[in-house]
């Protein structure tokens, strides 16, 4: 059994904005496996598929970013599922709009959401998408990560949301070292 996480804040208050790519990722990887979010449970938006004989759920915590292990740990435990079948999807102002990155580990980076995974699963070596979400100087990091993107970063932002649900649905019948293979690019 596979679990995929995708990182954001629930409500239309948060929607499309920056710290939501995990979750726009997950959406994408939802109609990639042809399932929705109708259910809700491990405080998060909750779907289950199989893909080759592997049953798969996808979740999308409605814990706010800052407790997304919460969600995560609650459904590991039920279903006892181990930190090597676990994939995080979430934003990251490292890389421009448009790049994604896939890790098998890493620190946190200073993101809360990936700092509550690593506290609840007690390891930060976890399969990784990091979309990228750019960043501006002038503009302090609350008020970056919660704005919405510009019109004209879309069509990057649109491409990396791609890539990055694709990468997540490869992951799911191959290694994620393969997968890094495939779409890490340079």
């Amino acid at each position: 059994m596979k679990v995929c996480i995708g990182l954001g804040n629930p409500g239309r208050k948060y929607e499309n904005t920056r710290h939501n790519a995990g979750f726009m990722v997950m959406d994408r990887l939802a109609d990639l496996c042809k399932v929705s979010f109708d259910q809700e449970k491990f405080s998060a938006y909750f779907a289950k598929t199989k893909i080759q004989n592997e049953d798969v759920i996808l979740l999308k915590p409605t814990t706010f970013m800052n407790n997304s292990g919460f969600a995560l740990r609650q459904c590991m435990d039920f279903y006892k599922i181990s930190t090597h079948d676990v994939l995080v999807i979430y934003d990251d102002v490292d890389l421009p709009v448009g790049k994604i990155r896939l890790r098998q580990k890493g620190s946190a980076g200073g993101h809360n959401g990936i700092k509550s995974i690593i506290q609840c699963i007690f390891t930060n070596e976890f399969d990784r998408i990091r979309v990228g979400v750019g960043k501006d100087p002038q503009i302090d990091m609350i008020h970056w990560v919660l704005g919405k993107f510009k019109e004209e970063e879309s069509p990057l932002l649109q491409e990396a949301i791609e890539q990055s649900a694709q990468a997540a649905y490869y992951s799911l019948t191959h290694s994620f070292m393969d997968t890094m293979n495939q779409y890490n690019k340079k």
